[in-house]
């Protein structure tokens, strides 16, 4: 193989190099998936669904959510994570906003039909809010649209909050409005009786229970996320708390 041959190849492996990293850099890590959307008669504020958020606005999402499948739910634990959707104009110029982005968080869980439905596994889906629905996708459009998505982080107003629901010696913990990755990987309680921290049990999205009786108590929570990064807040309920009241932490995580 002669120089000027030689030469030519390396030009071309440079090249096709530098077209790879514009194309990583274009993607940005998006991934390819499908969405609808559901609630079309009910209000936004209520679709907490299998998260356990009762309202969406008091949990500080607002109405841009989706249920997601089971590929994404994760049995709970991507309850609050956020994603960057946007509709694959390229796929469906039709019915898709060109360069519409979204930002959802997750806060239902899109259950498979077992028959080939858009939820089965291992595909990965979206069933927005309608007003989120119709912010990438055109009015009209009441089927399916391709949307490409990417994990990004969550920013919220104001600090996380718990909310402390159950009876005597049963704690359920309702965690919202957490920034950062959004998602909790694990969670832990401490009374201002106790000396050392208790961990809490996922019961069911982003609900978390105990059996220690904690009435009576300032309570303090430590949080981990799915990405590592933890946080305490040292006393954000007082010991005068009730069942059914949410406390606001003056924390968050970025």
């Amino acid at each position: 193989m002669g120089p000027f041959v030689t030469l030519s190849v390396l030009v071309c492996q440079f090249l096709f190099f530098v077209c790879l990293l514009s194309l990583k850099g274009i993607n940005g890590g998006w991934l390819n998936a499908h969405a609808t959307f559901y609630g079309a008669n009910q209000s936004p504020a209520t679709l907490g669904g299998a998260c356990g958020y009762d309202n969406t606005f008091h949990a500080g999402f607002g109405v841009n959510t989706a249920a997601v499948s089971g590929a994404l739910f994760r049995g709970g634990e991507a309850c609050g994570a956020c994603y960057q959707l946007m509709c694959n104009y390229r796929a469906d110029p039709k019915w898709c906003l060109r360069r519409a982005v979204i930002t959802v968080t997750a806060t239902n869980f899109c259950p498979p039909n077992n028959n080939g439905g858009w939820c089965d596994p291992p595909r990965q889906h979206f069933d927005m809010s309608m007003p989120a629905f119709f912010r990438i996708a055109r009015q009209g459009n009441e089927g399916i649209v391709p949307v490409l998505y990417r994990r990004v982080s969550c920013t919220r107003r104001g600090g996380v909050r718990f909310t402390l629901r159950g009876q005597s010696n049963f704690n359920l913990v309702m965690i919202s409005n957490v920034g950062g990755s959004g998602d909790i990987k694990a969670a832990w309680v401490r009374g201002s009786r106790a000396r050392s921290w208790v961990p809490l049990h996922r019961n069911w999205g982003a609900n978390w229970q105990s059996s220690f009786d904690l009435r009576n108590q300032k309570l303090s929570f430590k949080l981990t996320l799915v990405d590592g990064k933890t946080l305490e807040f040292f006393n954000v309920v007082p010991s005068t708390w009730m069942f059914g009241q949410t406390f606001s932490s003056r924390s968050q995580f970025s």
